[in-house]
């Protein structure tokens, strides 16, 4: 009898860790002054969010762009439901940064298999066009590691586009700046001017152009 409630436990203690227990969600490219904004959105089991936690998985901010890239497929592997959104230049401008990348978050999260039960959210903003249940968390990507994977998804994914923008956009080391603000990509500015791009927005308000 002993053995039958061990075995009926450890089953138990298998379903919850193979249920989802969280979803995460992350943007990437706000405060870049090129190119769109991505979000992505990672469902993770315990049993797989221990395992991504294990191999190193935390704030993409904090890790290499050759460890992002490395844990790249095993986030996409190990996770229960994963997708992306983003919000073009354009939108960008039309709508203003903090609404454009919400609409790359509900264009993430449209694309799950499932409707999320709860979403976990990086940073303090809460997401308005989201009706369901929400919970914010400040520094959440060093928390949460459904948090954590989302950002190294959107990082990695934001950063190849960047690499593959710079053959049509040459001069503005967008592969080395990511389309962020640094000084040589100001400095190219004034040389080579505007691209369709570059958000004029933030460049006005930075008084660049």
């Amino acid at each position: 009898m002993k053995l039958i409630i061990q075995e009926g436990k450890e089953e138990g203690h298998l379903r919850v860790l193979n249920k989802v227990s969280e979803i995460g969600i992350d943007e990437v490219g706000r405060g870049a002054v090129f190119g769109p904004v991505f979000s992505a959105v990672i469902a993770l089991t315990e049993k797989n969010g221990l395992i991504l936690k294990q191999l190193g998985v935390t704030d993409s901010k904090k890790l290499t762009p050759k460890k992002r890239k490395l844990l790249l497929p095993k986030i996409i592997e190990l996770s229960s439901d994963y997708s992306l959104g983003q919000s073009s230049v354009r939108e960008i401008e039309q709508l203003g940064i903090r609404y454009a990348t919400e609409l790359s978050m509900i264009r993430a999260i449209k694309k799950l298999k499932e409707k999320p039960s709860e979403l976990i959210i990086d940073g303090p903003l809460s997401l308005r066009l989201w009706k369901g249940r929400q919970r914010n968390v400040i520094s959440g990507d060093s928390k949460f590691t459904s948090i954590a994977a989302a950002s190294i998804f959107a990082k990695v994914t934001r950063d190849f586009l960047m690499e593959r923008l710079e053959k049509e956009f040459s001069g503005y080391l967008i592969f080395k700046n990511k389309g962020y603000g640094t000084k040589q990509h100001f400095l190219s500015l004034k040389t080579n001017g505007l691209t369709k791009l570059h958000r004029k927005s933030f460049l006005t308000k930075l008084n660049l152009i």
